[in-house]
């Protein structure tokens, strides 16, 4: 399907080289020619500013420069008329009949509308969540978790082969602390007198892995021979109960990755040999550390501490050289916590060292996220304290509001989660507004073929309210801002995005009447039936992108 912003852009490059071809002098340098809408709808429905770049090339005036590029601007099929005005935009207005025709593109390309090959098959992993396996997931984990989903659901959509991966921390002492506390947890059960010391995992959650050990196994872990079975079983039962919180949030990996694999297929030490041949490693006060000086950074970092046991930094280098060296993605995107920022400089600067490109290595920082005050955020701080396992919130109010919110602001931005108004069936709940707006389109439809209304393609020309041009123009939208989402890895245009079509379309439905019995509007009721069914499909294309329902009923 044509995607209007990319016409346009090859209309105006059409119209520039023909205008060059006038003059007497090439261009010194590419333009980008930018398209957007106008703020304010009487300067047309899109505006370019190229005139204003090549005034200063031909030293002209913008004003100048913008009269003489529309001369050679075609008018004949998209664009009905142009407008120039100060100080030397280009307003264009597009052919009234072209956007009516869009419905039917719309429900001919059904749920293929949006999407593109932008990603020409280009293999990319998409890494997030990755919390240690030493506990269940807090709600502290849930915002990086839809944000990193929902970027490779787009990505997925527009030609890009997408893996998604959990990066497993499954050795190193954070799993020594966790196999000991769940030994001691279920040795307990057996009324054996051990405590729990001070720094271990003391959660309930362990507590429910021993009596599911004890009631699996019975006694039979008391045996100490058998410590290596017992952390094993522990270790599969809390990644179980972490990917059961996940698929409650309809998030499934594709590839769950052991760090203990960086040292068991060599990888680890193929870094390490890779840093003695530049001698960039040092032993210094019983450690091996990573002269990162020499890379630019303002200090050397540990790589093996000095009870030769690697730092999280040298396991994340082995892990990257795996990425990209081993299994040869073109592009790596983490989604990590806004803690982990200042992590960032030495990896790069590590990874340059193994002649990795960095640029191919992109980092989402995800900010912290606080919960308003309200009935919910009460009734859930008081079961666990601070630490709200992830299963308690979807519980309460639901995966689809929960992906939703937090989706719905930048991740660069801190979040005030409020509960309360996720569950509100009011037009003021974003998530709320979107899906009752899908339900509203399939339940006029169903309304319609109760009545036996003709819903095949006729004439489109009546759908002349503003409401109905507006609808349409949002719905052309949808291109461009998927390819913002994917040019900056910035899922909440499309939440936000979503809640303005669905204005758009109780607009529409509050200001023009879409089922009549009179003969004499069946025609308009017709082409308003289309109208309703491709904002269905567009409604629900948004929906399935941020892994929420589009129920039929509400």
């Amino acid at each position: 399907m044509e995607n209007i912003v990319v016409t346009l852009e090859n209309q105006i490059k059409t119209a520039l080289d023909k205008f060059i071809a006038t003059q007497n002098k090439e261009l010194s340098k590419k333009f980008y020619i930018n398209i957007e809408r106008p703020k304010n709808s009487d300067h047309g429905d899109f505006a370019t500013n190229i005139a204003f770049q090549v005034s200063k090339e031909y030293s002209v005036s913008p004003m100048q420069a913008a009269e003489s590029i529309s001369d050679f601007i075609d008018t004949s099929h998209l664009i009905e008329r142009l407008e120039v005005t100060q100080p030397g935009f280009i307003n264009l207005i597009i052919n009234k009949q072209w956007i009516q025709s869009q419905v039917n593109q719309i429900r001919e390309a059904s749920f293929t509308f949006g999407d593109s090959n932008i990603g020409k098959d280009s293999k990319i992993q998409v890494e997030y969540v990755s919390v240690n396996p030493t506990g269940i997931l807090h709600i502290g984990h849930a915002r990086g978790a839809i944000i990193g989903n929902t970027i490779s659901n787009v990505l997925s959509n527009n030609g890009f082969n997408v893996l998604d991966e959990y990066y497993l921390n499954d050795s190193g002492k954070q799993i020594d602390k966790f196999n000991q506390s769940v030994k001691i947890r279920y040795q307990q059960l057996f009324n054996i007198n051990v405590d729990l010391p001070e720094d271990s995992y003391s959660g309930e959650d362990i507590i429910e892995i021993a009596k599911q050990i004890k009631d699996d196994h019975s006694d039979k872990f008391l045996d100490p021979n058998l410590d290596n079975e017992l952390s094993s079983l522990a270790h599969n039962l809390i990644i179980s109960k972490i990917s059961h919180s996940l698929d409650q949030l309809d998030i499934r990996f594709d590839n769950w990755f052991s760090e203990k694999s960086l040292f068991n297929d060599g990888q680890f030490k193929k870094c390490l040999d890779e840093f003695e041949k530049q001698n960039l490693l040092i032993n210094r006060d019983g450690a091996k550390w990573l002269q990162t000086t020499k890379l630019g950074e303002d200090k050397d970092n540990v790589i093996l501490r000095s009870d030769s046991t690697p730092t999280y930094f040298a396991t994340d280098i082995a892990y990257h050289f795996d990425k990209f060296l081993i299994r040869k993605f073109h592009q790596v995107i983490n989604v990590w916590g806004a803690d982990h920022q200042g992590q960032i400089p030495r990896l790069n600067s590590a990874l340059s060292a193994l002649n990795i490109d960095t640029k191919n290595l992109k980092f989402i920082l995800v900010q912290m996220v606080r919960f308003k005050k309200g009935e919910i955020s009460e009734k859930l701080s008081k079961r666990l304290g601070t630490a709200i396992p992830l299963n308690d919130l979807v519980e309460e109010i639901g995966a689809d509001a929960c992906r939703f919110m937090f989706l719905y602001r930048s991740h660069d931005s801190q979040l005030e989660f409020d509960l309360d108004l996720a569950t509100s069936q009011s037009s003021e709940n974003p998530v709320y507004s979107v899906q009752y707006a899908h339900a509203r389109t399939c339940s006029i439809l169903e309304n319609a073929k109760n009545l036996e209304m003709d819903l095949n393609p006729s004439n489109l020309s009546s759908l002349n309210s503003s409401f109905e041009i507006s609808l349409i123009h949002k719905m052309l939208d949808l291109y461009d801002v998927i390819e913002v989402v994917i040019k900056n890895l910035e899922p909440h245009h499309l939440a936000h995005y979503s809640t303005d079509l669905a204005s758009e379309f109780h607009a529409f439905y509050q200001h023009c009447r879409v089922i009549s019995e009179d003969p004499k509007e069946t025609e308009l009721m017709n082409a308003r039936l289309q109208l309703v069914d491709a904002t269905r499909i567009v409604l629900k294309k948004c929906l399935n992108l941020m892994g929420i329902s589009a129920p039929e009923k509400m």
